[in-house]
């Protein structure tokens, strides 16, 4: 028992306790509004958020549960930021699940339990608590797509996300066992022993990266292995689509670094090529694509899988001529971007909740016409946030490409800076159907008159929101040195 070490996954364990109080607390709340369960799982999330940074702070990493866990720096920003991101969705979501009968306990209960499965996957040292955090977080989004059991679009949304999911499950269990079947380990640590000491079965392990590299592609909706993002982002509730591009990309994340850098860092030769494949088509495919949509959650959707494919791009530049000089500038621009693309995807998806309204889902182009007239405050904030994702400076998003490409370039490898080049050239091309979204807001006359309402809490959180793409773009530093820390010690441990 000595090797258990509680205290080290005390934030995991108060939040499935909270997790099972708001489900009692929900069986006897009357409120059609759901104001008690509404207000206990914040503060839920805001406690567990506070417990993460004071770990991130001490710096320490911790192993526990027999080495199954690690509770390091890294696991522990990333989680915080994950905690904040459910709160903001929960703020967004709430007027526009009440409009849409929605407004149930289960909303709450599953978006606790997909954020334990976050947080579990993201103090993952052993491949079954990795996958044991996957199920949890996956089985309760697929059950939140589908909460709308009136809504046959919705349900077809979660059908094909379950059975996707499942599929990706499958590809990532079974490169699992293969890299098990090569090393005789389970333990992240013990694997990268293993292949640094050098295996004699090399093939066996080669096929099961392959296989695990595919299981990864899926849950961050990368190319050729996306088909699911555009359907499901467009089928499922709006809320549930801001719930489903948040904290679960930040925990892909963390299992790609885990796995494939902590683990599996001796195979980087040949990981790097299948992710510079699997960037260049998300690139290419995400941002074409994304050109000929007239739906905005399906446009946001293919932009989602041209933004996992930058990030891809910092992932796949960490050993260069088999050393890891590049290792930290790499992951942790990587990192920098993923947690500045989840900050603009929750206000991006926001304003699409915003403008909805009861029989009514803003999700075409058209539905944004002349909001500069109706809103010029939430014109502004919606420009800010197409802008960020276009790369237009002095959003974060410039800064989080620049040091994207910065990472590829400082490599001096030809190969790395025609990447970079590459990059530039496809982002140019997606800068189409962002900026035409801020077109249609400003230039075009507005389809519908009607005032936007929206409750005070929203609207500070979005203005919120849009201030701090402007603020992290305008001062990046700090972010940025929180996330290279957290890489290093990360490396470290």
């Amino acid at each position: 028992m000595n090797d258990m070490n509680w205290l080290a996954v005390y934030p995991e364990i108060f939040l499935l306790a909270m997790g099972c109080l708001v489900a009692l607390v929900d069986l006897w709340v009357t409120d059609p509004e759901r104001r008690p369960t509404y207000w206990l799982t914040q503060l839920s999330l805001a406690l567990t958020a506070l417990m993460h940074f004071n770990h991130f702070d001490a710096g320490l990493t911790v192993y526990a549960m027999q080495q199954m866990v690690v509770a390091d720096p890294m696991g522990h920003l990333l989680a915080g930021f994950a905690c904040v991101a459910t709160m903001i969705t929960l703020v967004y979501a709430r007027p526009y699940a009440a409009s849409r009968e929605m407004l149930k306990g289960e909303l709450f209960i599953l978006s606790v339990f997909s954020l334990l499965g976050i947080n579990v996957m993201l103090a993952a040292n052993n491949f079954l608590v990795i996958y044991l955090g996957l199920e949890l977080m996956s089985l309760s989004l697929y059950a939140l797509v589908a909460l709308r059991r009136d809504h046959a679009v919705s349900t077809e949304a979660a059908m094909k996300y379950f059975v996707l999911g499942a599929l990706a499950s499958g590809f990532l269990l079974y490169g699992l066992s293969m890299m098990y079947g090569a090393t005789g380990s389970l333990e992240i640590p013990k694997v990268f022993e293993v292949i640094a000491g050098g295996v004699p079965n090399k093939g066996v392990l080669v096929f099961g990266v392959v296989f695990v590299v595919a299981g990864l592609a899926f849950k961050l909706g990368a190319a050729p292995f996306h088909m699911w993002v555009p359907d499901v982002y467009q089928g499922a509730p709006t809320a549930v689509t801001l719930l489903i591009g948040g904290g679960p990309k930040l925990a892909a994340f963390a299992i790609t670094v885990r796995l494939l850098v902590e683990g599996m860092i001796g195979l980087a030769v040949d990981w790097q090529q299948m992710l510079i494949v699997l960037s260049v088509l998300s690139l290419l495919i995400g941002n074409l694509a994304a050109i000929a949509q007239t739906n905005i959650k399906r446009m946001l959707a293919y932009s989602t899988i041209a933004n996992m494919g930058f990030m891809l791009l910092g992932m796949c530049c960490g050993v260069v001529n088999d050393n890891t000089l590049s290792a930290t500038n790499a992951y942790s621009s990587a990192m920098f971007y993923v947690v500045t693309y989840v900050m603009t995807t929750l206000g991006t998806f926001g304003m699409v909740i915003l403008l909805s309204r009861q029989g009514f889902e803003a999700e075409e182009l058209k539905d944004f016409a002349g909001l500069a007239k109706r809103s010029p405050w939430f014109a502004f904030v919606m420009t800010m946030f197409m802008f960020s994702l276009a790369g237009v400076p002095p959003m974060v998003g410039f800064y989080a490409k620049l040091a994207v490409l910065q990472a590829l370039v400082a490599t001096g490898v030809a190969g790395y800076v025609q990447l970079a080049v590459f990059a530039v050239v496809i982002s140019l091309i997606g800068a189409f159907y962002y900026l035409r979204v801020v077109k249609v807001m400003y230039f075009d006359e507005p389809t519908d008159t009607a005032a936007i309402t929206a409750p005070a809490d929203v609207r500070f959180v979005m203005s919120l929101n849009g201030a701090a793409v402007l603020v992290f773009g305008l001062l990046p530093g700090g972010l940025m040195a929180l996330c290279a820390q957290a890489i290093v010690r990360a490396l470290a441990s």
